[in-house]
């Protein structure tokens, strides 16, 4: 899914670069240092308190219980910022739904059921590599000329989706969006800890949920509906128009100076591209070894060696960050960090264990209870909803407590908790629509609290200059747990699923390895069976889903155990 006043930790000055238009004789005065922050001696930068009405760009007092080394922050228009950066969130949003109400028409459309994980993957292993690089970009390029690329490149993916004639091309495009989709997510949230002080950064993050919540609510049952009218290449194609939107919006509205004189040329020169190409590598040689064994088998040589040269690659990809990189997007000296090591692990693995679930019950709601996408993506509106009061209470509490430690563990252990129910009404004891949804509604309240409350963690142990970079690399750790979390459920899920049918289908004889075949490529074959068939495989979709569960019980309990090194730190001030 994804997609994030007032006073902050001890070593975290944030620091805001935005200039209107109207403050040009504000910066006159102002120190403009290298990362585009603004030095604390300015006496002309307004500082933002918790009483002030940031939305109109009206300040008043502080109450006095700032720190001394609190970071100044400018006057900012937010009703016209807002808007301009909620579009972009918005699409992102959208365009996760639409997959997921969608992947099961594609896979019919195009003979390519049993392949599907490749359109949600391709899209996370650009996204991926490029989330983390954005921020070292926005760095050295600007946060403006960074977002407006994002917003352009994915609006081409999206065209190309809808063009698309095979899988192969549509997971190209898919994979073209997700270098956009990256920097949508990215910038928008370093753009709003730039101008947000910590202690209410949760509340604003909650804020920019509800965007992100409009989104997926609305992508999925829309999706659903124009994959069962007019066509699913719509879906995407309809998205272009949108990004352009945006694009303008972004162009117009948000003003802001200029960090680096230096010629384009330079500034692409200290790009990490070998890190990113090593990092997409590492990726993908799991992704594919983890597809492949579902599909083909596991002593296959084209499972074994991708599987077998991941952890090197990954290796490889971390001795460039350290040793080798002039400018990594992804340092050691912040990725190795005891208490954002932490946090990074645990939203690894909380969202690995999220991201997966909508994927495998769509196809639980569509194969095995026989409902129709449209229907199947309303099914999801419950779940949105729940990770939107989850973020928001979050946020609330935080800026009530000035702490998060416990908020986090909250949200992971009520994500480990959840799984009980959503496996019981699978199958496994009953099957229950509503038992699923209400399972899924607390993994959702579960993971958007504590998205929400481990971003803060990230900002609260992080020094200024390196704000901008550790938020973008929480980014890489959510993508890789998005990735790990499809692509292992839905190897799970497929390996359960063509031995189940090959154990009831049995005794058809060669039938059975023609109906296995064909219910694993499309959802449409399974209508056309006769009824006791379509029962049976069913059943076996059914049962395929509850193993599915497995690893999102893994990689929950492990966000668990991750979530408990993290360390609190008092947010400071009201």
């Amino acid at each position: 899914m994804t997609s994030e006043t007032p006073i902050h930790a001890e070593e975290t000055a944030e620091t805001a670069p935005l200039l209107r238009p109207n403050t040009s004789n504000v910066s006159n005065g102002v120190q403009v240092n290298s990362n585009g922050t603004f030095p604390d001696s300015s006496k002309s930068v307004v500082s933002i308190s918790a009483t002030e009405d940031v939305e109109n760009g009206q300040t008043s007092d502080s109450d006095g219980d700032a720190p001394k080394e609190d970071a100044p922050k400018l006057k900012v228009n937010m009703k016209a910022l807002l808007p301009a950066l909620a579009i972009g969130i918005f699409l992102v949003a959208m365009d996760q739904t639409l997959t997921i109400a969608t992947y099961g028409k594609i896979g019919s459309d195009l003979n390519a059921l049993n392949s599907t994980s490749w359109i949600s993957t391709s899209y996370f292993l650009t996204l991926t590599a490029f989330q983390p690089l954005y921020g070292r970009l926005s760095d050295i390029f600007g946060r403006k000329e960074a977002l407006l690329f994002a917003y352009a490149v994915f609006g081409i993916g999206c065209l190309g989706c809808g063009l698309s004639r095979d899988i192969l091309q549509l997971c190209i495009s898919r994979a073209v969006a997700g270098v956009g989709g990256g920097g949508m997510n990215a910038v928008v949230t370093i753009l709003m800890t730039d101008i947000v002080a910590l202690r209410d950064r949760g509340v604003w993050q909650g804020y920019i949920n509800i965007v992100f919540a409009s989104g997926m609510s609305s992508g999925a049952p829309i999706g659903g509906l124009v994959a069962d009218s007019i066509g699913w290449r719509w879906a995407f194609a309809g998205q272009f128009p949108i990004a352009m939107v945006a694009w303008l919006a972004v162009f117009f509205v948000l003003n802001l100076p200029r960090i680096d004189h230096s010629h384009w040329t330079a500034k692409v020169l200290r790009i990490d591209f070998l890190g990113a190409f090593v990092l997409v590598a590492a990726v993908f040689a799991l992704l594919f070894g983890l597809d492949n064994g579902s599909n083909e088998g596991w002593d296959r040589s084209w499972t074994v060696v991708p599987l077998a040269l991941t952890p090197l690659l990954f290796g490889l990809f971390l001795l460039i960050e350290t040793k080798v990189a002039a400018e990594p997007f992804a340092p050691g000296h912040i990725i190795m960090d005891p208490p954002l090591l932490a946090a990074y692990g645990a939203n690894l693995f909380g969202v690995a264990a999220q991201i997966s679930v909508p994927f495998f019950l769509a196809l639980f709601f569509q194969a095995a209870m026989g409902l129709s996408a449209t229907v199947s993506g309303l099914l999801f509106l419950p779940s949105t909803f729940f990770g939107l009061a989850g973020s928001l209470s979050g946020g609330l509490l935080m800026r009530r407590t000035g702490k998060y430690y416990w908020l986090t563990m909250f949200g992971y252990g009520i994500m480990v908790l959840s799984v009980v129910p959503m496996v019981m009404f699978t199958g496994a004891v009953a099957k229950s629509t509503l038992g699923v949804v209400l399972g899924s509604c607390i993994l959702a309240y579960g993971s958007g609290m504590s998205i929400t409350t481990t971003l803060i963690a990230i900002i609260a142990n992080t020094s200024t200059p390196d704000v901008a970079v550790a938020i973008a690399c929480s980014y890489l750790f959510r993508s890789l747990g998005s990735s790990l979390g499809i692509s292992t459920s839905t190897a799970v899920l497929q390996q359960v699923l063509r031995t189940g049918l090959a154990e009831s289908l049995g005794a058809d004889g060669g039938r059975a390895k023609e109906i296995e075949e064909g219910v694993r490529q499309s959802l449409d074959y399974i209508r056309g069976l006769e009824p006791a068939v379509a029962e049976v495989v069913r059943a076996c979709y059914a049962v395929a889903v509850q193993w599915a569960y497995a690893p999102v019980a893994i990689m929950a309990v492990s966000a668990l155990a991750a979530a408990a090194f993290v360390r609190e730190k008092k947010l400071e001030g009201r």
